[in-house]
């Protein structure tokens, strides 16, 4: 797709997700540009569904992230997700690892009165899961975006966009975009949406053709350090499909005056604890 086509779709719709990958911004697809705050890392154990009927449907489950505040700016990222591939037209079923997701969340501009938040978010999918399976793409593929955010009050709005490079046979490479807003509804509520939008991923991903979605979801807090979150939407646009994500998150690091995390936000967003 070209850069005018992906500057139209980003004025539309969000991020896109591949058929073996995991996702972008917990729970939502979209991303933002926050990474997780020096010496802190999150956890998630995780669902993630993604499905149309002409590609079948991806279910993670159990899967795993973690994030890691390696410096000051910088936040490194794996993605474990364990896979049920669900050929279309009743095929067969298959059950194992896919592929593990490496990656690298840059802030290059912090948020100030009148500037956004931008920075990078460059993921490396690693071939972990058998193509023949439909638990992977059969090779290594990358995922390069660019995030932007700003929050005033209650409210933050995030998104973006970016491209997936993933040649391969059946497979091929495709541009994303999107955008995401929230509101904090009550100290330990915070719900948002989502429009989410991607190109044609291939004959054999799960999104054969092009959709635009919306999500809806939510950040529940139990204790400042663990978290519920929960989305699902479906296409409003395109190809049939259909989302769900829902995760446990814990966070923990040693902040400046304690050893443990006081203030409830969500994950990857805001000022992140």
């Amino acid at each position: 797709m070209s850069i005018i086509k992906l500057g139209l779709l980003a004025s539309l719709v969000a991020c896109g997700v591949f058929s073996a990958s995991a996702f972008a911004g917990p729970p939502f697809q979209t991303d933002d540009p926050d990474p997780v705050q020096y010496k802190h890392f999150e956890a998630y154990l995780f669902e993630l569904s993604d499905g149309t009927a002409t590609g079948g449907t991806n279910l993670e489950v159990p899967s795993f992230e973690m994030n890691w505040g390696a410096a000051p700016d910088l936040q490194l990222h794996l993605v474990l997700p364990l896979t049920f591939a669900f050929a279309p037209n009743n095929g067969p079923t298959n059950y194992g690892l896919g592929d593990i997701e490496i990656g690298a969340k840059y802030r290059l501009i912090k948020e100030g009165a009148h500037v956004p938040e931008i920075g990078i978010f460059p993921f490396v999918e690693l071939p972990t899961g058998d193509v023949s399976r439909g638990l992977g793409i059969g090779k290594t593929w990358y995922r390069f975006p660019v995030w932007l955010q700003k929050s005033w009050g209650p409210w933050t709005t995030y998104g973006g966009g970016g491209e997936v490079i993933a040649e391969a046979p059946g497979f091929k490479n495709y541009t994303f975009a999107g955008w995401l807003l929230q509101k904090q509804i009550t100290d330990k509520f915070i719900l948002g949406g989502e429009l989410y939008g991607h190109g044609s991923e291939g004959a054999l991903a799960t999104s054969t053709e092009g959709s635009v979605m919306f999500d809806s979801g939510a950040f529940y807090c139990i204790t400042p350090e663990f978290q519920l979150l929960f989305s699902g939407g479906q296409a409003v646009a395109g190809q049939p499909e259909t989302y769900s994500y829902f995760a446990f998150y814990w966070t923990w690091g040693q902040n400046k005056n304690s050893s443990s995390i006081v203030k409830f936000e969500p994950p990857d967003a805001g000022s992140n604890i």
